[in-house]
């Protein structure tokens, strides 16, 4: 079914899609659990992480089929040899999410809310951007990345379209700190230069807004930054104010 209004085929434009963009991982997942708590309406899509724990084929059954493998551990072991496979898997992944139809309840809500962990636009203008430049994508893998990412995201136009982004934004030396005490154990090894490095493309494409983006609703999205170099983890004063903050800018992401 669709709400009043609200074709099938337009049914992103009836919630407002937003996306968080974390210095880390557990940036995210906890932020995720937060916005659960204080806004239970919404629906908050996490990042399928376990699926690039434990590849396999589509269609099987986990009890028949054995695991292709931690492509997720393969990456951070030898980046330059998985980077390419990575990224299109992960990024078809998060495109599966997105295309995923609204659930009935959504449709319900006069104010539809949408929230994704991470998006299509990340795995582009964050991820695979960072990879290329580090010299773990080459020239010919960071080409084909790209043509196919913009056929399908044009292709596929509004389905996939983001009205805002909700950054996480914390200096690289806390993101560390917090990974060390409670990273994924593929995350053990991170460094401080590699958190460095994403930082500096979220800051380029959210803050500064230097990152050449080829896709019109990006460039009209609405960014709120969101200081969180505080433990909002432990402190119910802090998550009060990243919530309030949150709520109030609710409408302008419609």
């Amino acid at each position: 079914g669709s709400a009043p209004g609200c074709t099938l085929a337009a049914k992103r434009k009836c919630a407002v899609a937003q996306e968080l963009c974390p210095c880390f991982s557990e940036h995210a997942s906890t932020f995720v659990k937060l916005l659960g708590r204080t806004f239970p309406e919404w629906h908050l899509v996490t990042e399928p992480v376990a699926q690039w724990q434990k590849v396999q084929a589509p269609g099987t059954k986990e009890v028949r089929v054995k695991s292709f493998g931690n492509l997720l551990q393969m990456i951070y072991q030898e980046p330059s040899r998985w980077s390419y496979t990575f990224q299109t898997y992960s990024c078809m992944s998060r495109l599966k999410a997105q295309l995923e139809p609204l659930a009935e309840r959504l449709l319900k809500t006069p104010e539809p809310v949408q929230v994704f962990e991470r998006s299509v636009y990340s795995d582009r203008y964050v991820f695979a951007k960072n990879l290329f430049e580090a010299g773990h994508l080459n020239p010919l893998e960071w080409t084909i990345y790209q043509d196919w990412h913009t056929f399908l995201l044009q292709e596929l136009r509004d389905r996939v379209a983001l009205h805002g982004f909700l950054y996480l934004q914390a200096a690289p030396e806390k993101c560390l700190e917090r990974l060390h005490r409670r990273a994924r154990s593929e995350e053990k090894g991170v460094q401080l230069d590699y958190l460095q490095q994403l930082h500096a493309q979220h800051e380029s494409w959210l803050v500064e807004k230097t990152t050449e983006v080829h896709f019109a609703n990006l460039r009209s999205a609405s960014v709120l930054v969101l200081d969180v170099n505080q433990d909002f983890e432990r402190d119910a004063a802090v998550q009060d104010v990243l919530m309030t903050k949150v709520g109030r800018a609710e409408v302008p992401f419609s």
